[in-house]
């Protein structure tokens, strides 16, 4: 069966999904989650649609992506646990983690704990920095492979889900779930700010 052509942003994946397939979804997942800033959300969302017009199958696509995604982040955890910050701050520039971005990350990530390996899947700038900074702040490989296969699997069910069944309207799906998750994105950052500001000015008292 012949593909219609793909919806809006997607488009631009169109010859690497035609040429390379199975291997172009696993090869930039992986290397977009051990930092690397690549396309991967939106190449799974491409293949989806592939998927749905019976050019791609759905289920090979799904696995093809968790493998990646949770071999990805892995190799990120060995990255941020053998090579430390130092790494990080010396290298990350080339792949736009400056060191500010990545103490951000961090010390959030430090905050919330494992839960945050869930749920970064879905907010950029940590799903790509995920693995290095659970390295980086020495968390359990067990902990991390189990919280991150399971942010993976909700992932990668989401976008292929939705891909797969919404077909050539997945690009004003995409949008309107990425408009709705920046304003929880800032409601969490505001709670954030609010208690910043409270142990502030409770330590001002103090004094």
């Amino acid at each position: 069966m012949s593909s219609p052509p793909l919806p809006g942003p997607l488009a631009s994946l169109e010859p690497l999904l035609g040429h390379y397939g199975y291997w172009a979804v696993g090869a930039v997942v992986l290397v977009e989650d051990f930092g690397v800033p690549a396309p991967g959300e939106t190449i799974l969302l491409a293949a989806g649609v592939y998927a749905g017009t019976g050019r791609m199958d759905v289920v090979a696509v799904a696995l093809i992506a968790f493998a990646a995604a949770v071999a990805g982040d892995n190799l990120g955890y060995l990255i941020g646990r053998a090579g430390g910050r130092a790494f990080v701050h010396r290298w990350g520039r080339y792949v736009l983690l400056t060191p500010k971005r990545f103490e951000a990350a961090e010390g959030f990530f430090t905050r919330h704990g494992a839960k945050i390996v869930t749920v970064a899947r879905f907010v950029a700038g940590l799903r790509q920095a995920n693995g290095v900074i659970a390295g980086t702040t020495g968390m359990h490989w067990r902990r991390f492979l189990a919280f991150n296969a399971l942010g993976a699997a909700l992932w990668v069910g989401l976008w292929t889900t939705l891909a797969y069944l919404a077909g050539s309207h997945i690009t004003a799906i995409y949008d309107e779930i990425r408009r709705y998750q920046l304003y929880a994105v800032l409601a969490v950052a505001a709670v954030i700010a609010g208690f910043v500001v409270r142990h502030l000015v409770r330590r001002r008292r103090a004094r």
